[in-house]
């Protein structure tokens, strides 16, 4: 089988391109040119640096290695959608996008002339198929499991990927770099969005229109004023300058009254939710009210819910608990057992 490996050039992906070369397969390793305007020198990921590692472990495999640019892809799909999210008050999740439209798209449209069968990917989860439909259910790491960022797969993109490290984890592929002398073997991880290594708020300041308004308590009185929209979240706590007795928590996002919305941490929780812009994976969407697991963040812990249909594509979640910060935006991924049924962006 010829397989392309997509290759970061840290320490997952080339473990992958590793096990596929061992296995037998025709590896071709390809790493995405995506993001290089990091002002500040440092390497974000899919950089020049970042492929000349990625190029170091083809060659120490001995096997071929490209580099695709794919930066106009990636500034409309991914960047410019990140900033208009932010912009019109949600809390995006880049990861997704660009899973959805770079990684499993654009790319493997790039791949058409390479005559590969498939893609594979360092990330931490399980492919299967099971009565005639492909599969997606979490990594047997529970902390490394990324199941959460791939609810937006397709049948036909299922098909053709390949994701070996799912039955492994972190410690397991360290180890199988350092014993097959890999030279990314010790590289730390990335904990940053890849093209904003740093304060998120830093990059959307000179790509949005922000007009300064009011803080606004439950009671509707004006606590103070705030910089804009685009540099609030729900949840967050620091930064937003204002003294009061007790602390305070960003609760919602007003776009009619330009507001603020701030109160108590009791404020902050909610038990229901509208998704929209669903996908689904393992099962078939439901026909009616149905209980799931629902995991409304990349590191949160799933909760019981119902999934209520209120159209071909929204869906109103219930939480049988209250849930803390469920910041529109974000992803809202269920589960039945460790199967990725679907999901959906958080819309109210």
């Amino acid at each position: 089988m010829r397989v392309a490996v997509a290759m970061s050039g840290g320490v997952d992906s080339s473990v992958t391109a590793a096990l596929l070369v061992r296995e037998g397969h025709a590896v071709i390793g390809v790493t995405m040119r995506l993001w290089d305007r990091d002002p500040a020198g440092r390497n974000p990921c899919c950089s020049v640096e970042a492929a000349d590692d990625a190029r170091r472990v083809c060659r120490r495999l001995g096997i071929p290695h490209y580099v695709l640019n794919l930066q106009p892809e990636f500034e409309r799909y991914v960047v410019n959608e990140f900033v208009a999210a932010y912009a019109a008050g949600f809390t995006p999740n880049p990861c997704v996008a660009c899973n959805r439209y770079i990684k499993f798209d654009a790319l493997w449209r790039r791949l058409a002339g390479a005559e590969v069968d498939c893609l594979a990917t360092g990330h931490y989860a399980r492919l299967g198929r099971e009565g005639g439909r492909y599969t997606l259910r979490r990594g047997v790491d529970s902390h490394k499991d990324q199941s959460y960022v791939l609810y937006n797969l397709t049948q036909e993109q299922m098909a053709r990927l390949v994701v070996p490290l799912g039955e492994m984890t972190k410690p397991e592929v360290r180890d199988l770099a350092r014993q097959w002398d890999l030279p990314v073997a010790e590289k730390a991880e990335s904990q940053d969005i890849c093209f904003v290594p740093g304060d998120y708020r830093a990059f959307l300041a000179p790509r949005v229109k922000a007009a300064p308004g009011p803080f606004l308590d439950s009671r509707g009185r004006v606590l103070g004023r705030h910089r804009g929209l685009p540099f609030y979240t729900v949840g967050q706590r620091r930064g937003l300058g204002l003294a009061a007795g007790e602390r305070l928590y960003v609760t919602g996002l007003d776009r009619a009254r330009n507001a603020v919305l701030v109160g108590t941490a009791d404020e902050v929780w909610g038990r229901a939710l509208v998704v929209d812009d669903l996908n689904y994976v393992s099962f078939p969407p439901p026909d009616g009210p149905a209980d799931a697991m629902v995991q409304i963040r990349y590191r949160a812990r799933p909760s019981p819910a119902t999934l209520r249909p209120l159209a071909e594509t929204e869906l109103k979640i219930e939480f049988f608990a209250g849930q803390r910060s469920m910041a529109p935006g974000q992803a809202a991924v269920f589960y039945r057992e460790d199967y990725v049924w679907g999901g959906g962006r958080i819309k109210a």
